[in-house]
Formats: C-alpha cells, sequence, structure tokens
C-alpha cells in the first residue's frame, strides 16, 4: 500500500464510517480497485482508531458527563442500597451497556467469517441497496419522539442488533442504528447522540480481536498507518458534524439514492 493509497482509503474511511453509506462497504470496493486483495489488518484498525477518534473528541461534553455522573453513582448510597438511577447520563451509559450486548454476540458470531464476507464485492452490492431502503423510509417519521428517558432495554438491544449487523460490508452502522432508533420513535437528536455513543464499545472490541492477527498478517509501514489514520480522523470529524446536522433537521433519507446507485453499480459490475 502506497502513502497515495493510504491518504485516499483514510478519507474514504472518515466520510463513509459516518455518512451512512457503509464504511466497510467502500473499503472492500477499493482495496479491490487498488488491488490488494487481501485487507491490511494493521491500517484498518488504524483508521477505525482514526475514526474513534472524531468521535470521542465531538461527543466529549457526553462522555464526560456520562463518565462522572457514573462514577458519582456508584459511589453513592443509591448504589450501596440498589435503587435505580434517575440520572439522564446514567441511563446513557445503562442502555450503551445493553446495546453493546446483541452487537458484541453477533461480531463474535460472525468474527470466524468476516474474511470470507470482506473478499465479496457482490455482497457489498446487495448490502448498499438494503441500506438505502432501510434509511429511506425515515422520512415517514414525524413528531418530536422520545428522548433518553422514554429509551427503555429493549429499545437498545433492537439497536444493538442493528449495529451487529453492521458488521457485513455493504450495511452502514450509522445509518442502521440511527434510523432504526427513529423507527421505534426517538426523537433525532437522541438517535444520532446513542448511534455514535453505542459505536466506542463496538470500534473499541472490534479493534482488539483483530489485534493477534496484525504481526501476522500486516504489511503496511508506519508512516502509511498513520497517514491513513490521521486522514481518517479529520475527515471523519467534519463527516460527523455533517451528519448530525442532516439528521437532527430530519434529512437522513437523502443518503438514499447514493446507496441505491453505487450499490446498482457495484452489482453490475461484479455480477
Amino acid at each position: 500500500m502506497t502513502l497515495l493509497q493510504a491518504v485516499t482509503l483514510g478519507i474514504i474511511q472518515g466520510l463513509t464510517e459516518f455518512l451512512p453509506v457503509s464504511s466497510s462497504g467502500h473499503l472492500v470496493l477499493f482495496q479491490h480497485l487498488f488491488g490488494l486483495s487481501q485487507p491490511e489488518l494493521a491500517f484498518d484498525i488504524a483508521v477505525h482508531i482514526g475514526t474513534l477518534t472524531a468521535v470521542c473528541i465531538f461527543f466529549h461534553k457526553d462522555i464526560s458527563a456520562t463518565t462522572a455522573s457514573l462514577a458519582r453513582w456508584i459511589f453513592s448510597r443509591n448504589f450501596r442500597q440498589n435503587t435505580g438511577p434517575a440520572n439522564p447520563e446514567i441511563r446513557l451509559a445503562a442502555m450503551i451497556v445493553a446495546g453493546s450486548v446483541p452487537t458484541a454476540i453477533i461480531g463474535l458470531g460472525l468474527h470466524d467469517i468476516a474474511d470470507l464476507l470482506f473478499s465479496s464485492v457482490l455482497l457489498v452490492g446487495f448490502m448498499l441497496l438494503a441500506t438505502g431502503f432501510w434509511i429511506w423510509f425515515t422520512r415517514c417519521k414525524k413528531g418530536p419522539g422520545k428522548g433518553i428517558s422514554g429509551f427503555r432495554t429493549w429499545h437498545a438491544l433492537l439497536i444493538g442488533i442493528a449495529q451487529g449487523l453492521a458488521i457485513i460490508p455493504g450495511i452502514s452502522r450509522s445509518g442502521a442504528t440511527i434510523a432504526t432508533a427513529l423507527y421505534l420513535g426517538i426523537d433525532r437528536a437522541t438517535a444520532v447522540r446513542y448511534s455514535f455513543l453505542l459505536s466506542i464499545p463496538a470500534i473499541t472490541g472490534a479493534a482488539l480481536l483483530s489485534l493477534p492477527k496484525t504481526a501476522a498478517a500486516g504489511s503496511a509501514s508506519m508512516p502509511v498507518i498513520l497517514a491513513g489514520a490521521a486522514s481518517s480522523g479529520a475527515v471523519g470529524y467534519g463527516a460527523l458534524s455533517l451528519l448530525v446536522f442532516l439528521v437532527e433537521k430530519g434529512r437522513l433519507a437523502v443518503f438514499a439514492p447514493y446507496c441505491w446507485a453505487i450499490g446498482i453499480i457495484i452489482v453490475v459490475l461484479a455480477w
């Protein structure tokens, strides 16, 4: 992998990790176009860490407030008496834990066939078509919706399942989780906030799970890896800002035609 290819793939990762068009699908497609038949695991981990850093910076106030509230609750009398937390930040943390459970189960279940999934460009095309439909019908969702106080455990579990299915290249993690939250009646601001906070343990866990393979499978040099991570993080922050704005304006569905167009082109070319 050259430095130019690394920066290009980093930019693609940064854009598509947050915009609901499937980062994994685009990485598979462009790796094939660049003649990289086997995924560079160290590089893939690096660009995901870049976008993870962008999420942490963008939502640093939410992360700090939730961490502080959780720490206070753990050392409070309420925790020792095992009474339920009323603090919305603590409730958010609990919902993130609940949503991470099905994601982890699905991720571990599909981990052994991940290489097979990422080798199929045709699968990417079909899943991009599915992603397009998944987000298109969010345009029908009207009304204010429920905030974090209306969030239930079963909401978190269903959104976690949607996130777990995004291990399949072509299914957008952000698109699937935000759309599912909206279909469940969650308000737009809470849906996009929860989606990206839920991504933190998922991305971290996936990176840790892949680490043992990097020494044997990774061949990218350190400058190439750092260039990919830096470009994915910088571009990702801008893409995240754009998506949050569009979701809060009720415009998530604008990405559906792109998913359909790219999906059809990929299916036709790969058939």
